[in-house]
């Protein structure tokens, strides 16, 4: 098994607060910061430690084509996966012959992430390297993604899912820095969540032992609540369940989302539940609870690890956690 830490001693700044934190290769490692703290973490281990960082900045040319963009890296990788595979495999071929400043954002992402990936998992053999510090012979150690699928289509974000449970077959310690938590909880195995007073891990429990009791409620939760309420400094808005997209807990605190807006609660994110399964409300991830109503895709990424696109302004989307997929298939005739 290969780690890669951080401590305390490599934290040589002031805006980062001291902390450890052991990456293995044996999982993904997700990190949720705001920006500044985020790019204050890249720039510490940038110039303290010998992690390759894949932040999309650099190193692609954008005047020739996706397919000799990858032909070139695949050469100077010395990758031993052929090369019309690569193309597939990120789902280069239909933009194959199309020079790279013609491309989407999204297919831009992608060609970054193939470089990122042959550059990677090929010097983990053995291959030479190639990460914005010279180049050398010497293997990766580990890797740091920084907001890779902020901004891009459903099919990136799937490629970059599929390309990190390949990487796993190597031994190469992987940690992604977001700063959306529902990107740290959709792309890590684990999660954190860095603010200027430390380091907390985002406890993961199993959903199927939080509310056991739903079942039983019957009656007794029926139209006696119509309005959810929820604190804005000294006022009470009280909202109908029908507008409302999902409940979100945040530090322990359920917040109300209508679109990009959000709004603090005085319940528990099991309280709100067993008010609202009546107005068919689901708990479809430990930390959210979703209006069905509200939901027009159910998103797989990869065999376990689902999401739910909401019928909202900004197309908001929400973990879904893969012991309800089931469920929720179910709740929609699915099968």
């Amino acid at each position: 098994m290969t780690n890669f830490t951080i401590n305390p001693e490599i934290i040589n700044g002031e805006l980062l607060p001291l902390f450890s934190l052991t990456i293995s290769d044996s999982h993904t490692t997700a990190v949720y910061s705001d920006t500044d703290l985020q790019a204050e973490l890249v720039r510490v281990l940038r110039n303290n430690t010998n992690i390759s960082i894949c932040d999309q900045q650099e190193g692609l040319y954008m005047r020739l084509t996706v397919e000799n963009n990858i032909t070139f890296f695949h050469k100077w990788f010395g990758c031993k996966t052929p090369l019309p595979e690569i193309l597939v495999q990120f789902e280069l071929q239909g933009c194959a012959k199309k020079p790279l400043h013609e491309c989407s954002e999204s297919e831009i992402r992608r060609v970054y992430f193939a470089k990122y990936y042959m550059s990677g998992v090929n010097n983990s053999c053995g291959a030479k390297s190639s990460w914005g510090r010279g180049y050398a012979s010497e293997a990766v150690s580990s890797m740091m993604f920084c907001e890779p699928i902020h901004g891009v289509d459903v099919k990136t974000i799937n490629t970059f899912i599929n390309m990190l449970q390949k990487i796993k077959d190597y031994p190469i310690p992987v940690l992604i820095l977001v700063s959306n938590m529902e990107h740290a909880l959709l792309i890590g195995d684990i999660a954190y969540k860095l603010q200027h007073n430390g380091l907390k891990q985002v406890e993961i429990v199993e959903e199927d032992k939080i509310t056991p009791e739903l079942e039983s409620s019957g009656a007794s939760t029926t139209a006696n609540l119509f309005k959810i309420s929820a604190k804005v400094d000294d006022k009470i808005i009280l909202f109908d369940p029908p507008e409302i997209d999902y409940i979100e807990s945040r530090d322990g605190i359920a917040m109300i989302v209508i679109n990009d807006e959000s709004y603090a609660m005085d319940s528990s994110l099991t309280e709100v539940e067993k008010k609202l399964s009546v107005y068919g409300f689901y708990r479809c991830h430990r930390s959210y609870i979703v209006n069905l109503q509200k939901v027009r895709e159910i998103i797989t990424w990869s065999k376990n690890t689902y999401s739910l696109r909401i019928d909202n302004k900004i197309m908001s989307t929400i973990p879904l956690s893969r012991t309800k997929i089931q469920d929720i298939q179910e709740k929609f005739s699915l099968k």
